[in-house]
């Protein structure tokens, strides 16, 4: 069964990578191919088609690929929050969280994430028109196998952008090097916005019907992940080496250290509330899917009771 990432070289999915490159998804019983697929929303319309088994990307993901989130599930969360970073060149002088300061300026963004950050700048009050702010892709990112955080700190270093949108990964690069300076980090700083999406792995109904003992097997493998890397982020490295470039290698770890707090498997009816709203208003949605719509109830079960507690609503 193939498993695909929107961004490899990132802490953003790291849950669903270490399950497979720790060998613990073998242990539960299924075998996995890990690739890089980009943009997100082109993984959604490959887990639609059946091309992949499994996305490990962002929860509202499927809402771009299945209308009305017919045909596909969330099975659990890798993380919490919404979890990318807004970065920029340091001349421009913007303070951390002075969203107003934005203006005249170029954003990468990758497809997908592009629609946090255009509705975290709505509900801020900064127009995007009015201020002349471009939010897109960046061109050398695509189709190019580069994981887009690394991309996106890589453009920067070479003026392409004027600012990025991405993981956790290509902020610590760009903030290490001195390219670029943090300007808002959406799961600790953007108040409601850090709530409007998070990442998550999908499947289809299909899998889940045909598959469920696979799905399961995934399932477990994923929160195990997660409890291991919480008490040993060190793991990481391990779970990195071979898979990530040198540099980026030796950071994991520290990445995964900030972030495990996060991880945790649990999809409440709050979380899917958000998340169902949050669809509706970037019009990836008509009307707000419900939780059952949304998360499939098959699972819970495995979201470890003895940690997160017996209610896994």
């Amino acid at each position: 069964m193939r498993i695909a990432v929107p961004d490899l070289v990132s802490p953003s999915y790291f849950p669903a990578i270490a399950a497979v490159e720790l060998g613990l998804a073998r242990d539960e019983g299924v075998e996995l191919e890990l690739e890089l697929l980009f943009p997100v929303t082109d993984a959604a319309h490959a887990l639609r088609t059946g091309e992949i088994d499994f996305l490990a990307g962002a929860a509202h993901a499927p809402a771009h690929a299945f209308p009305g989130w017919s045909g596909a599930k969330l099975v659990a969360a890798l993380s919490h929050g919404m979890y990318w970073f807004l970065v920029m060149r340091p001349d421009a002088g913007i303070a951390r969280g002075d969203l107003a300061a934005l203006r005249g300026v170029r954003i990468g963004a990758a497809p997908g994430p592009d629609l946090g950050l255009r509705l975290l700048l709505a509900d801020a009050g900064v127009d995007i028109e009015e201020r002349a702010i471009e939010i897109g892709p960046i061109p050398a990112a695509e189709g190019t196998g580069v994981s887009f955080g690394v991309a996106a700190a890589q453009a920067l270093a070479s003026g392409r952008i004027d600012g990025f949108w991405a993981n956790g990964m290509g902020a610590e690069l760009a903030v290490r090097q001195g390219t670029g300076t943090l300007v808002l980090d959406a799961r600790r700083d953007g108040g409601p916005a850090g709530s409007y999406t998070f990442p998550a792995l999908a499947a289809t109904d299909r899998t889940i019907e045909h598959r469920p003992d696979a799905v399961a097997a995934l399932t477990r493998a994923l929160v195990r992940a997660q409890q291991l890397l919480r008490d040993d982020p060190d793991l990481a490295t391990k779970a990195a080496t071979g898979l990530f470039p040198p540099l980026e290698t030796s950071m994991i770890a520290t990445l995964v250290a900030r972030d495990s707090p996060y991880y945790d498997p649990r999809i409440t009816t709050d979380t899917s509330r958000a998340l169902a709203d949050f669809t509706v208003r970037a019009h990836l949605t008509d009307r707000a899917p419900t939780h059952d719509e949304i998360v499939s109830p098959a699972f819970r079960r495995l979201w470890t009771p003895g940690f997160i507690g017996e209610d896994t609503g």
